[in-house]
């Protein structure tokens, strides 16, 4: 669980160095992504309603619906192989969009699914992964940097594993425990330390299945942004270094910055921020440093692949809620979301709050990303500064 990036840096350091490789990569890829994030929270917290950064945030919003619509068809073709595949995507979509069931519980379901599908030898779910051709001009073995054979510290140790438990889990549920007993279990900071340290118990997937469950929780639940903030928060990530869960330290320094809890509001959002940083990724550590000496054995395990074949297929439809979900956001000003029968939530768009500017850059940055291929930062850049100029026209029309 928790975010796959930030986890495969450790990896790659752990498995190069130790221990201290591990913590030096993982530290190195949030960093600068932290500090730049963390910055542009100050920014948006004071100045986010003055219209020129308005304009700036409007046009990214556009970009980065584009860059979750490209994501769902990538990891769609990768994943969806067969009819099984598609129809557990199409299923964890309702489920969560239309039910709201939580994304852990989807995660769960399909994980069983494809387990059972497994043991019983059901072909469908028996999904290859990459093709054999694709590793034909990987390095050998011998040639790499660990070798031929797997060096001590990757093979599993219990005593290893006891020691890393017994620093670990208190360095990430010291803090959390602390709040709840000074605070209470309802302040702010208790709230967001829990939720971000439940986050990294049972989110599966890369960032883009993570956020659609941290938006349905901060959005729906706790109040803590409105959906158009979180889609500037969505930019912010997109246009900085690091990994896009990254977002998740907006979402706790705006927490914190309108509940301020006695802080001044700038203070609790700077506290609030590190805070979910914090109890986002130590986790990874942990979870790298326990499991990753035992891959090698899980990697021949048949049901524990066709159970991370469904869960990937299921990542797909919830990614495609969050899809659906910023879209509905961007377009119009209100959504109102409908209740039936007690069960069934349709999201309702007030039409008289159609976006006609909005839906021009949704399809420009669409253009730009499946028409002409142009890169992530291109379209981001282009969508943001269009959207800039063309409020700076509108003001000078206006004078």
């Amino acid at each position: 669980p928790g975010p796959e990036a930030q986890q495969l840096a450790v990896y790659i350091g752990w498995l190069l160095h130790r221990t201290k490789g591990g913590l030096t990569a993982g530290l190195l890829f949030v960093l600068p992504g932290a500090l730049a994030l963390m910055g542009l929270s100050w920014i948006y917290a004071v100045y986010g309603n003055v219209g020129i950064i308005q304009a700036l945030f409007f046009g990214l919003k556009a970009a980065v619906l584009a860059i979750v619509l490209e994501a769902v068809l990538r990891i769609g073709r990768r994943a969806l192989k067969n009819r099984v595949m598609l129809a557990i995507a199409a299923t964890a979509f309702v489920a969560i969009f239309f039910f709201k069931i939580a994304f852990p519980y989807i995660i769960i379901a399909a994980g069983l699914l494809g387990y059972i599908g497994g043991r019983v030898g059901l072909k469908d779910f028996l999904v290859e992964g990459n093709s054999h051709k694709s590793f034909d001009k990987t390095v050998a073995d011998a040639d790499s940097a660990l070798g031929l054979d797997t060096p001590a510290h990757a093979k599993p140790s219990w005593t290893r594993t006891l020691i890393i438990a017994a620093i670990g889990f208190p360095l990430w549920l010291g803090p959390v425990a602390t709040l709840w007993l000074m605070l209470g279990p309802h302040d702010v900071f208790t709230d967001t330390a829990v939720f971000f340290s439940k986050m990294a118990v049972v989110t599966f997937g890369g960032a883009y299945a993570v956020l659609a469950y941290v938006a349905q929780e901060a959005v729906q639940h706790y109040g803590w942004l409105r959906p158009g903030e979180m889609l500037d928060g969505l930019g912010m990530a997109e246009t900085t270094p690091g990994p896009l869960i990254m977002v998740t330290q907006f979402v706790g320094f705006m927490a914190a910055f309108r509940n301020a809890s006695g802080f001044a509001p700038m203070l609790a959002g700077t506290l609030g921020g590190l805070l979910t940083t914090w109890v986002t990724f130590v986790p990874c550590f942990i979870w790298i440093f326990l499991g990753a000496p035992h891959i090698e054995v899980l990697r021949s395990n048949k049901a524990l692949s066709t159970a991370l074949a469904a869960i990937t297929a299921a990542v797909v439809g919830v990614i495609l809620n969050l899809a659906v979900w910023f879209a509905l956001h961007v377009l119009f000003g209100v959504v109102n979301d409908q209740t039936l029968w007690g069960v069934l939530t349709l999201p309702v768009p007030d039409l008289a709050s159609f976006s006609l500017a909005a839906c021009i850059f949704i399809l420009a940055a669409l253009l730009m990303i499946f028409r002409f291929k142009a890169g992530m930062m291109v379209t981001l850049a282009s969508c943001a500064g269009v959207s800039v100029v063309w409020y700076l026209l509108r003001a000078v029309m206006q004078i």
